[in-house]
């Protein structure tokens, strides 16, 4: 329980035996529920998992096949919602992602600051000495091009360490998502036309040795995905231009802007729900 939230844990793990352990092992102890997602793993990950115990309560789903990154993560927020989490963090199986950054991401949307929060390892002070020029480069472009696309300032778009509010799962048709690499970019995109806030939150890369799954192919994926994000904005755009309404039907945020759908005139404002109140100690924030 971090601030009256509810935490959940989603990992995406595929042959990651050797780190999975440590993962699990350093997980913050103020997390309610841990969802393994095995993705199709042919190395014991699963077996590893079930062996483990902590402060948490453990779930361990298996795909008997790979069906990609992206679905292992749609899987597990479906498992972690089932739980009741208020929050619904991702941290990679491979130990990519430092333990003591989890309560900078999971903070903005338990405290109903964010919807969506992304780590950005571009704003790690020690960075040039962490990750590779050529990832480096990689991740620069492609967070430019997601930006472009979807209208959402992004600097580092493929960062996987996130959280996102289980209440914004009501926005968002997770059916329709991007499977395997273009996930983030595609949740990005996702998120924008929903009118979720997203924010950014600084995290440190974590490498030990970890081979990176990413292939010269997958470059062609990730910018399909971008791509049709940006058709996407520029359709939205089109029709609301010409039309007045956004698809559908009623006044909607325009993708990107960060903004969540007003209210209209004369409605009160709902209350904030239990764990999004103020803790003890805590002055309360001000209605808008």
């Amino acid at each position: 329980m971090f601030e009256q939230a509810s935490i959940a844990v989603v990992v995406p793990a595929r042959n990651v035996r050797h780190w999975l352990g440590r993962v699990l092992d350093t997980m913050p102890a103020f997390v309610d529920h841990v969802v393994v997602v095995d993705d199709g793993s042919h190395d014991g990950t699963a077996e590893l998992a079930r062996g483990r115990a902590g402060p948490w309560r453990l779930s361990v789903v298996r795909h008997p096949e790979r069906r990609g990154v992206g679905a292992a993560i749609v899987r597990g927020y479906a498992e972690a919602r089932a739980l009741g989490a208020d929050v619904l963090a991702v941290m990679a199986g491979d130990g990519q992602m430092c333990p003591d950054d989890l309560v900078r991401v999971v903070r903005p949307v338990a405290w109903g600051q964010a919807d969506y929060v992304k780590g950005n390892r571009l704003g790690y002070a020690l960075l040039w000495s962490t990750l590779a020029p050529r990832r480096l480069l990689g991740t620069i472009v492609l967070s430019a091009l997601t930006s472009l696309a979807t209208g959402v300032r992004v600097r580092d778009s493929q960062c996987g360490y996130t959280a996102l509010a289980a209440a914004a799962l009501d926005r968002l048709d997770l059916s329709l998502l991007w499977r395997g690499y273009g996930y983030p970019n595609d949740l990005i995109a996702a998120a924008a036309r929903a009118g979720l806030r997203v924010v950014e939150v600084p995290v440190r890369p974590v490498y030990c040795g970890q081979p990176s799954g990413l292939r010269p192919w997958h470059a062609a994926s990730i910018g399909f995905v971008i791509a049709r994000a940006g058709l996407r904005r520029a359709c939205f755009a089109a029709r609301r231009r010409f039309t007045g309404a956004a698809p559908g039907g009623g006044r909607q945020p325009w993708p990107g802007d960060g903004r969540s759908t007003p209210r209209p005139p004369g409605t009160p404002r709902p209350p904030a729900p239990a764990h999004r109140r103020a803790a003890p100690g805590v002055p309360p924030r001000a209605n808008a």
